[in-house]
């Protein structure tokens, strides 16, 4: 008992953490999303409670922004994937464990900047006037200036690379985890290096996929600074609506619904996403196992026993 209430006391400030700066906030949005807004100069009051301010969230032009916001997520989420998964694989198979200290840290160069700032340098990179515009048409690519600038194009731009590095990391602490041992066993059992990598590494670094699809697609469904910056009007996202009630409008009462419908749908999403995955792993789940085992006690062999190695997705 006494060990316990120690290990119990260790985790204390993390979870008094979590309560102070995670827990109350979101109960206090979520409650403000029952108030209203009083007068022009108020910004929220909780005396009548009702599902008011819902019913006027759920406006055509929420809907449409939310899907242009959903749109955004999904490619930027997947795009960071497609980005990421091969760096992380290189960084933690190919090269050198006293380097890779180094190109983590390269990997983490972009979280020294603030984000605003970082995303301003794509909007001056961007822009009609701007080096990457000149050249282009020096080279001939273009006839006129780049029309990149204020679309969702940009955004999308924006957010890949804002949060590539949350995919990148827990990708590379997945990959590193799973060892050349398991893949050279692989490779002993006759298995070439695309069967070695989808039937051993990939299914191995599910953990660490699932973190890395997380950590980027929540952060990037609220983003309202990368679209503000370099969308626009065109790229219009769920953050920039629930930003403008509490800073412009303040509508609290407002702005806490859109942003509980926004916390909704996103779980919601990553809900339906895992279902997807699931079923369409289902029948892969009893084949895509592969065992290396002692040798059976009738055969007659000098070998030492082998390893066991038994891979299930």
């Amino acid at each position: 008992m006494r060990s316990r209430s120690a290990g119990a006391a260790l985790a204390v400030p993390a979870w008094a953490w979590l309560l102070v700066f995670f827990v109350a906030p979101v109960a206090m949005v979520v409650w403000f999303s029952f108030g209203y807004k009083p007068g022009i100069f108020g910004t929220h009051a909780n005396d009548i409670l009702s599902f008011d301010r819902y019913v006027e969230a759920v406006s055509p032009t929420f809907f449409a922004t939310f899907a242009n916001t959903l749109w955004v997520g999904i490619i930027g989420t997947v795009l960071c994937f497609v980005i990421g998964a091969p760096v992380a694989y290189w960084m933690a198979f190919k090269v050198k464990p006293q380097r890779r200290g180094l190109l983590i840290a390269l990997v983490l160069v972009p979280f020294w900047t603030n984000f605003l700032v970082r995303t301003i340098g794509w909007q001056v990179i961007l822009a009609p006037e701007g080096w990457l515009s000149a050249l282009l048409q020096g080279i001939g690519v273009l006839d006129g200036p780049l029309e990149l600038l204020y679309t969702r194009t940009a955004v999308i731009i924006g957010v890949v690379y804002n949060y590539l590095p949350l995919m990148i990391l827990p990708l590379f602490v997945a990959f590193d985890r799973v060892g050349p041992a398991l893949r050279e066993a692989s490779k002993d059992l006759g298995a070439g290096k695309l069967t070695t990598f989808f039937r051993v590494t990939l299914p191995l670094s599910q953990p660490g996929i699932v973190a890395g699809v997380l950590l980027v697609f929540i952060p990037l469904m609220g983003d309202y600074i990368t679209a503000t910056v370099l969308g626009g009007a065109k790229g219009n996202m769920v953050g920039q609506l629930v930003a403008s009630q509490f800073q412009t409008a303040q509508n609290w009462a407002l702005g806490s619904a859109m942003a509980v419908l926004l916390m909704l749908v996103i779980m919601l999403t990553i809900g339906v996403a895992a279902v997807i995955l699931w079923a369409v792993a289902l029948p892969f789940r009893s084949r895509n196992r592969l065992v290396l085992g002692p040798a059976p006690a009738t055969a007659k062999t000098d070998a030492a026993p082998a390893a066991i190695l038994e891979v299930t997705t």
